[in-house]
């Protein structure tokens, strides 16, 4: 090391992909740093998703989200069972309501096997009803390895091997500017509660939703390298009573997005969403008359759902690089390749499947980084 420093590596943002990459590079005898502007970590959105673990069907062959997600939900799967977090392989139906659809499953069906997804099924429509006797299907494709787990339970697991390798998540801590320093390595400034300017020889800005503006706040870094911010906002429905199905159930994906589905949650609750709405500001609100239209979406796959079952429950906010009608971009890592600054890796656009992928992603940025 040509200088001394405070750390290390520090990352901004304390979501599941941030305390992933500070994960990975504790693993390799880094000390780390994760600043989190919020009072807890992950909360923003990484507490307001859907805490399914997707299988890897829908993303595109060579991508970033099809590598990450199937890598990154064995990575899972192995992490919860090992740290004894709560979770559910519960499989997921793609469903083809009438027979305009089954091209389309079929597509996502093949997608699927070039990803590397295994145990793949192809149901009839009897055959899906037999697994879910509720379900309106004309066919479906049984994915066995989708499930739903305990988001936060997983994050707090990460931030405690963070700290057992002894490193630090530090909450109410905003991160405010960097500098790159001469001979390298940055001067980071830090505000809030935990205020503070320290020297970190390495940079991974993972904070969601705040992705343009950390990025801005780096000196030097370009602004032709940072990608336009969209927000997706999605918002949720819980079902009072018996919750109709056991496994996930998704209707072929929206423009943007897999689309408003099924979950039969850890406490046994059935909760539809998220819809796709894009929006200006951050507003979390969930309009209580969305309900007719969700229960409109709803009846093409559960015939028998009534509005007067539908709850409003939560909303979440995706951070998007595409705006409506725009083609869906991969993830985004950027390294001195895109920026041209030493020892830092941007992420924008993490989404979904981005809490599946976090594991594999932060290996990703981990080796990328200590590497260069």
């Amino acid at each position: 090391m040509d200088a001394p420093f405070d750390f290390d590596a520090t990352v901004v943002g304390a979501g599941a992909v941030g305390l992933a990459c500070g994960r990975a590079l504790a693993k390799r005898g880094l000390t780390v740093l994760v600043l989190e502007k919020e009072p807890h970590i992950g909360q923003g959105v990484s507490s307001r998703n859907s805490e399914v673990i997707h299988g890897g069907l829908y993303y595109p062959t060579g991508s970033l989200k099809a590598k990450f997600c199937v890598e990154g939900r064995r990575a899972l799967y192995d992490f919860l069972t090992s740290h004894k977090i709560d979770h559910w392989k519960c499989g997921k139906l793609v469903v083809a309501t009438e027979e305009a659809e089954v091209e389309r499953i079929e597509a996502i069906f093949q997608q699927a096997v070039i990803n590397g997804v295994e145990g793949l099924e192809h149901l009839t429509g009897p055959q899906a009803r037999a697994l879910e006797p509720e379900l309106k299907a004309h066919a479906a494709i049984l994915s066995p390895e989708s499930g739903v787990f305990a988001s936060h339970d997983y994050m707090l697991a990460l931030q405690g091997e963070i700290e057992d390798a002894g490193g630090s998540v530090v909450v109410s801590t905003p991160f405010e500017r960097a500098e790159p320093l001469s001979g390298g390595g940055f001067r980071i400034t830090a505000g809030g509660e935990g205020g503070a300017v320290l020297t970190s020889r390495l940079l991974v800005t993972a904070p969601g939703l705040s992705a343009q503006s950390v990025a801005g706040a780096i000196d030097g870094y370009p602004a032709a390298d940072i990608p336009a911010r969209h927000l997706g906002k999605g918002i949720y429905f819980r079902l009072t009573g018996p919750a109709p199905f056991n496994r996930l159930i998704y209707p072929p994906p929206i423009a943007g997005a897999l689309g408003t589905h099924y979950r039969k949650d850890l406490g046994g609750q059935g909760v539809f969403g998220p819809d796709l709405a894009y929006v200006e500001t951050e507003d979390y609100s969930v309009d209580p008359a969305k309900a007719q239209e969700f229960a409109h979406y709803i009846r093409r796959f559960w015939p028998g759902v009534t509005v007067e079952r539908l709850t409003p429950d939560y909303a979440g906010i995706r951070p998007k690089l595409h705006g409506p009608g725009e083609p869906q971009p991969d993830f985004q890592l950027h390294g001195r390749e895109h920026h041209g600054v030493d020892g830092l890796m941007a992420l924008f656009g993490i989404e979904s499947p981005g809490l599946t992928s976090s594991l594999a992603i932060g290996e990703a940025v981990a080796t990328a980084i200590t590497r260069a």
